[in-house]
């Protein structure tokens, strides 16, 4: 068989177009978005999670809309005869909690505050790990030195117990540093994450500096800021995307933590950790104290999983179908 019918064969060489028909060239965005559709599953979750995404930015309206109380609203009318906590109903979708408040409007606010606190721990994490990598990558010497040395001790602190003790610390008054970081928001989460960015980061800024395309870079006069943002940031986009998809339902678990342990979210506002601590003590006779946040933390977190993962094999044409 001659070479020409091999090439004829060969299933990677696309036929000429038939008829003077033009074939369409496909942008990256294109591309990834017709991969990623072809998941299902992380289809569907990408559908919760926007559905969750609704639900947190509009809780009051929709609290007001379903004629449910507020989340601090107590009422002695929705316990049972023996005072004690009444199970879901149709006037209360969820139950009430031991103090009469309406456990649906709390999960409601719930999903605000973990969402809130999430995205924005999140986003913090992944601006200073990313900053960090890329110096730390590109510059090496005694800035990847320090850098790394810096990870090196946040990554051997337990991070909860880091955790804990800031928010402990911090739980009087305004907070610590001027109100910077407060009991399980933001900072406090953001502090003990972004060095996983910053390493992940730096692995890859490691591997880009010594590809010809820099080089080809550097020999045209292009500054150091021009290549760490015109030509290794852009190729960044996909590992930073999808490990920031895992920080998310990693930060909201680490949000309930630390409110079920006493040290986040603090009254009156709600929190799904702080409902589990609060149901531990009566689940025996209030399982939907326990059962409603429980679920909605455990779909939410389950979500954000799924809609990694198929984010993960959708911009890694390696692993496409």
């Amino acid at each position: 068989m001659s070479a020409s019918d091999l090439l004829l064969e060969s299933p990677e060489i696309a036929e000429p177009p038939v008829g003077g028909e033009t074939i369409a060239a496909r942008s990256p965005l294109q591309l990834f978005w017709r991969r990623f559709r072809k998941d299902r599953v992380a289809m569907v979750a990408l559908g919760f999670i926007i559905v969750l995404l609704l639900i947190a930015i509009f809780h009051k309206p929709i609290v007001d809309a379903l004629g449910l109380p507020g989340p601090n609203d107590q009422s002695s009318d929705r316990l049972d005869d023996f005072g004690q906590p009444s199970g879901p109903s149709s006037r209360d979708p969820f139950g009430v909690d031991p103090r009469g408040r309406d456990i649906a409007s709390r999960v409601v606010y719930g999903a605000w505050v973990s969402i809130r606190v999430a995205f924005i721990a999140t986003a913090i994490a992944i601006l200073v790990g990313v900053t960090v990598g890329l110096i730390a990558g590109y510059y090496r010497g005694w800035a990847d030195t320090t850098l790394s040395r810096v990870m090196d001790v946040m990554l051997a602190f337990p991070v909860l117990v880091l955790a804990l003790g800031l928010g402990a610390a911090c739980t009087l008054g305004n907070g610590c540093l001027g109100g910077l970081i407060k009991p399980g928001l933001n900072v406090v989460i953001a502090l003990t994450t972004w060095p996983y960015m910053a390493r992940i980061v730096r692995g890859q800024v490691l591997s880009l500096r010594e590809r010809e395309f820099i080089d080809a870079s550097r020999s045209l006069g292009a500054q150091d800021s021009r290549i760490l943002f015109k030509e290794i940031l852009p190729n960044l986009v996909a590992p930073i995307i999808v490990y920031g998809t895992v920080l998310i339902p990693q930060n909201i678990l680490y949000e309930a933590a630390l409110s079920f342990l006493g040290v986040g979210i603090q009254p009156p506002d709600a929190s799904w950790g702080q409902m589990i601590s609060d149901a531990s003590d009566i689940f025996d006779t209030a399982w939907w104290y326990m059962a409603f946040p429980g679920i909605a933390l455990l779909l939410t977190v389950l979500a954000f999983n799924l809609v990694g993962d198929g984010l993960q094999d959708a911009l890694n044409p390696r692993t496409a179908k």
